[in-house]
């Protein structure tokens, strides 16, 4: 591996610990916006965002930054082998566009929405399993890489299957398979930024 694949940019340090708090904090944020209640086990963060829900400027904000602090991500993980990074920047992609198409009024659903939602799902827990090297630096090691990839695609599998049997706990499964795909780089930056240090002493 060259030299110069071995760290993280500080860009990219910004950008991995952003995800986590742009989705979470945003979340957390809308909901209490809700003046007609919000169930954060039921209802699903795409509720936060759709067209009639209050202040739905906040989850619209923080998905977009979601989505664009994944693709500045992707572009800082250097050490990761490239699909891996391509796989995680399409995620990012398309969680900007679920911002961009969000839900109707009414509970209704749209196909434009749940289309890029499901690629943004699919790509984010995907993108560990092409992301490992041989001689890659922490988290980015074979054994840790393919083991986040099978939780991750896990937890979305559970999200889906919530989604798809109408579920009372759609709302939980989604937020713990999202949350887990937005620390997840944060914690393969982290452990690169940790071994580098730990070679240069």
């Amino acid at each position: 591996m060259r030299r110069r694949d071995v760290g993280v940019p500080g860009w990219g340090v910004v950008s991995s610990v952003a995800a986590p708090v742009l989705l979470i904090g945003g979340w957390t944020l809308a909901a209490r916006r809700q003046h007609g209640g919000f169930d954060p086990v039921v209802d699903t963060i795409s509720a936060l965002a759709a067209r009639d829900a209050d202040d739905r400027w906040v989850m619209t904000t923080a998905l977009a930054g979601l989505g664009v602090c994944h693709l500045v991500t992707a572009l800082a993980l250097r050490p990761a082998r490239l699909p891996g990074r391509l796989v995680l920047g399409v995620g990012g992609v398309a969680t900007v566009l679920v911002a961009a198409f969000p839900l109707p009024s009414g509970g209704g659903s749209s196909q434009a929405h749940s289309t890029v939602a499901g690629i943004a799902f699919l790509c984010l827990g995907l993108w560990p399993l092409a992301s490992w090297r041989v001689s890659a630096p922490g988290l980015l090691r074979r054994a840790h890489a393919l083991a986040a990839g099978v939780v991750l695609l896990g937890l979305v599998g559970w999200f889906f299957a919530e989604l798809t049997s109408d579920s009372a706990r759609v709302g939980l499964a989604e937020r713990v398979a999202a949350g887990a795909q937005a620390l997840w780089p944060l914690a393969v930056v982290a452990s690169v930024i940790a071994l580098a240090r730990r070679a240069r002493r």
